[in-house]
């Protein structure tokens, strides 16, 4: 007998600490309901920061003016990463010195998409952000990353060179914005469950034990005007 499939739809963007945590809190929600439900996930973009330099900027100095000073960013970062730690993922803000223009990196991820790969993509780009400090506003490092996940040397460094699938991921994100998602996480299941926020892995499953009722949830979450990530 088939297992009934639950689909969920990601929306999250790299640079978002609580789009990581979120993903390991849904993936354990996942792994413990996968002998009764078949999962098919899918990555959708939201950049924090759109108009973010190409370059990127100082990290620190950037998230410091964001939440009210340094006391205040070394406090946030603090908070975030002992919540992170207790998901099995060791966030260390202090090796990351860059906060980079993310679009490059959803385009990959869309890329990604079409090799059947999304999912090891999107950790990847996550885990070099939070826990190794790899700057992903270099190019080359997008494509270092891109590789270590299992996709192609030159289709990525193509895909860098050329404006492939920019017009699908500033399309992705205008209707994101139109159904009323301004920030993340925040994930959709079976086109009808909208959870909004690092929700507690409880919280996941009794929503995929409920996807017959129509839901909304709150969390924490991180959107273009927060003042505390």
């Amino acid at each position: 007998m088939n297992k009934p499939k639950i689909k969920v739809d990601i929306v999250s963007d790299v640079v978002c600490p609580w789009c990581y945590i979120g993903k390991r809190r849904i993936e354990r929600a996942m792994d413990a309901l996968n002998s009764k439900y078949d999962f098919e996930v899918e990555y959708h973009p939201f950049e924090l920061n759109p108009q973010m330099p190409a370059e990127g900027v100082d990290q620190k100095q950037y998230l410091a003016a964001k939440f009210g000073g340094e006391d205040r960013y070394n406090q946030i970062t603090a908070q975030t990463t002992a919540t992170a730690a207790r998901e099995g993922l060791a966030f260390d803000f202090s090796i990351q010195k860059v906060s980079p223009n993310t679009r490059n990196a959803h385009r990959i991820i869309l890329y990604a998409k079409q090799e059947g790969k999304q999912p090891a993509v999107k950790e990847a780009f996550m885990k070099a952000y939070f826990e190794q400090g790899i700057d992903l506003s270099k190019n080359e490092n997008l494509v270092s990353v891109a590789v270590g996940a299992g996709l192609s040397k030159d289709a990525v460094e193509q895909l860098l060179a050329s404006d492939q699938l920019l017009a699908e991921v500033m399309y992705a994100e205008r209707e994101l914005q139109k159904i009323g998602i301004s920030g993340v996480p925040f994930y959709i299941i079976n086109n009808k469950y909208g959870v909004s926020g690092a929700q507690p892995s409880e919280t996941f499953m009794q929503a995929f034990e409920d996807i017959s009722k129509e839901l909304t949830l709150t969390g924490e979450s991180c959107d273009t005007d927060s003042k505390d990530c």
